[in-house]
Formats: structure tokens, sequence, C-alpha cells
């Protein structure tokens, strides 16, 4: 077990150590968010001063939504077949996975709050509980993360990457975006926390199978 975790911390290492010599990629989805919610503070805030909540909650998971598959999207896209390969010789399957779920949710968070921070000073704060608004963005973070990340490494086996992504991902993403979006409304109008808990069960339920289901069968796709 020990040396299993050993592994899942170099891979995260060499994830990190990527990232970070290839600065254009993350410096690039953060002028994607910030260049979009200027666009949406140009759009609505600009012209008509008040925005409605509804429309505030909805845009802002729009942008997240789109920041989750530009960054999460070359986790495998990004690396060749020789260096795939020299991976299977080193670590296990399920380490691999993990490594970048993990990793992949960690980018998603960094992004997500970033973001919101940005989407706050520009369009305003209408959230009337904003620690459950917060936990909706780490619940919703953690989901897209998962689920992205498996359909990446799935579509990383055919030839039309962006194609299968988007048919594999939408019946996953689907009742995942409906629980955030009832969860950040009940957070929007200031509910209290015992209302949101089956939305907050359901979102953890679907991160847990959605990681099950990689940890399980991503060895099988690996061999491939």
């Amino acid at each position: 077990m020990f040396q299993y975790m050993q592994e899942i911390r170099a891979l995260i290492e060499k994830e990190i150590r990527l990232e970070w010599r290839q600065k254009y990629a993350l410096n690039g989805m953060l002028l994607y968010i910030v260049s979009t919610v200027f666009v949406c503070y140009m759009s609505f805030k600009l012209k008509v001063d008040i925005i409605e909540p509804i429309t505030w909650n909805t845009l802002f998971w729009i942008i997240l939504l789109f920041t989750a598959v530009n960054s999460i999207t070359k986790s495998f896209t990004q690396e060749g077949a020789g260096r795939q390969l020299y991976y299977y010789t080193l670590a296990s399957p399920q380490g691999i996975i993990i490594s970048k779920i993990i990793y992949n949710t960690l980018l998603m968070l960094v992004l997500s709050v970033l973001g919101f921070v940005v989407y706050v000073v520009m369009m305003g704060n209408p959230v009337g509980n904003l620690p459950l608004y917060l936990v909706c963005i780490l619940l919703g973070s953690i989901g897209f993360s998962t689920t992205l990340t498996m359909v990446a490494g799935i579509a990383s086996k055919a030839e039309n990457t962006s194609t299968l992504m988007a048919i594999l991902s939408f019946p996953i993403i689907l009742p995942m975006l409906m629980m955030i979006t009832k969860l950040s409304k009940s957070a929007m109008d200031g509910l209290g926390w015992e209302t949101s808990y089956d939305e907050i069960a359901i979102l953890l339920a679907i991160d847990a199978i959605v990681l099950s289901i990689s940890y399980l069968l991503f060895p099988y796709l690996w061999r491939s």
C-alpha cells in the first residue's frame, strides 16, 4: 500500500512538472476564464447594471463547464503512444488513472476558485449562502474532473477524440449538472444546509461511482 501511494505521488509530481514546464496551457485557461467573464460583464452587467441571480448562476456554471472540458481533455491526448508505453512498464494502470484524477481535480479547483473570485469582482455577489455555494463548487469540480478524465482516457484510444468525448460525457455530465444547478440555486436563495442534503448526497454518490468505475475498468483499457 505504501509503495502504491508513492507511485501515485510520483505520477502527480510528474503531472505538475509537465504543467509547470508548459505554462502556456495553464495561462491559456486563466486567459479563457478572465476573457469569458469580461465578455459576460460587457454583455450583461455593464448594459443593464442589474443581473438576475438565475442568470448569474447559469453563466458561472457554463464558464466552469467549458473550462473543465478545455483543461482536462488534454490529459491523455497530449501523451504519445511511446510515452504511454513507457508508463505501462513503470506504473500500474490504477496508479495512472488515480493520479490523473487527483491532479485534474486540484487543477480544476484552482481554476474554479480563481474564476469565482474574478466573476464576483466583475459581476457582483448575489449568493445568499456562500459556504454552501463553495461546497457546490468543490463537488462540481470533483465531478467534472473524475468524469472527464475517465472519458478522456477512453477517447484517447479513438481517432476522433473531441466527438467521442462529447458523446460519452453527456449522459454522465447531464444529471450532475442538474444536481449542481439545484444545489447552487439553493445557495443563491440563501437556504439552509438542511434543504440541500439530498443534492449533496447524490453528487457524492455520482463522484464515487465514476471514480470506482475508472479504477476498475481503466486497467482493461490501458492494456489495449
